[in-house]
C-alpha cells in the first residue's frame, strides 16, 4: 500500500479548519489504496479515465462521491452518467448537452464545474472567458444538470507570481457566476489546486482541492 497516511490526517486537519473540500486523485491507483483512505473516513475521490472508473465504482462502497476531473468525451457520458457525483471538466457547450441528455435518460440531476483554461500552457483544456460567457447563457435551457461552479489548473511552474495571478484570474471569473437569474446556476465550488499548489489556491480563494500524489505517491 502507497497511501501516505499521516499526510493525509495533516491534510485533512488543514482543510477541516476552513470547509476546504478535498479530493483525493486516485487515478491509475489500486481500488485497495482508495479503500485505505475510505475507511478513514474519505469519500470523495477524482477519476480521470471512464473506464478506469466504471471498474472502480463496481468494486467500492456506494456512498462514494466520484469525481471525474479528467478530460471527459461525450461519447463515453453514458457510462458515468448513472453515478458520478460531479464532473469537473465541462469544456464544451456540446459536453454539456450531451450530459444533461445522459442526466434524463437516468432520471437525475447531475453536477458539473466549468473548466476554465487560465495557464500558459496550450495542452491543458478548457474555455476563455469569452466562450464561458457563452455556455452560461445556454445553461437555462439544460434541466438536468446544475452548473456548481468552476474548475481550472494553473501553470505547470516555479513562478509563484503566475501561478498565483492565474488562480486570481479564475477566482474573479467565479466571483462573475453569483446571477441569480440564471436557472441551473448556483455556484458554490471552486475547484482549483493540487499536491504542489493547493496552499496557494487556498490562499486565493480555493473552496475544493484535487490531491493525489501527496497522499497516494508519484504516479509511475
Amino acid at each position: 500500500m502507497s497511501v501516505n497516511i499521516s499526510a493525509y490526517q495533516q491534510l485533512v486537519k488543514q482543510l477541516s479548519d476552513s470547509s476546504i473540500a478535498l479530493v483525493a486523485v486516485s487515478k491509475i491507483k489500486p481500488v485497495s489504496d482508495i479503500k485505505a483512505l475510505y475507511d478513514l473516513g474519505q469519500r470523495d475521490f477524482g477519476e480521470n479515465y471512464v473506464q478506469e472508473l466504471v471498474d472502480k465504482q463496481s468494486q467500492l462502497p456506494g456512498d462514494i462521491r466520484w469525481h471525474f476531473i479528467g478530460h471527459l468525451q461525450s461519447n463515453k457520458v453514458k457510462y458515468i452518467a448513472p453515478f458520478v457525483h460531479l464532473i469537473h471538466g465541462v469544456d464544451s457547450i456540446n459536453l454539456l448537452k450531451e450530459i444533461n441528455k445522459q442526466a434524463l435518460k437516468n432520471d437525475r440531476v447531475i453536477d458539473c464545474l466549468l473548466q476554465v483554461h487560465v495557464a500558459k500552457e496550450e495542452t491543458k483544456f478548457g474555455l476563455d472567458e469569452g466562450e464561458l460567457h457563452d455556455v452560461m447563457m445556454e445553461v437555462p435551457a439544460l434541466k438536468n444538470v446544475q452548473v456548481k461552479g468552476l474548475m481550472g489548473m494553473a501553470s505547470f511552474s516555479d513562478d509563484e507570481t503566475l501561478v498565483r495571478n492565474e488562480f486570481r484570474q479564475l477566482r474573479k471569473l467565479f466571483g462573475q457566476l453569483d446571477q441569480p437569474e440564471i436557472l441551473n446556476l448556483k455556484p458554490e465550488i471552486l475547484s482549483m489546486g493540487m499536491s504542489g499548489d493547493y496552499k496557494m489556491a487556498i490562499e486565493e480563494g480555493s473552496t475544493m482541492v484535487r490531491v493525489g500524489s501527496l497522499l497516494f505517491g508519484a504516479r509511475v
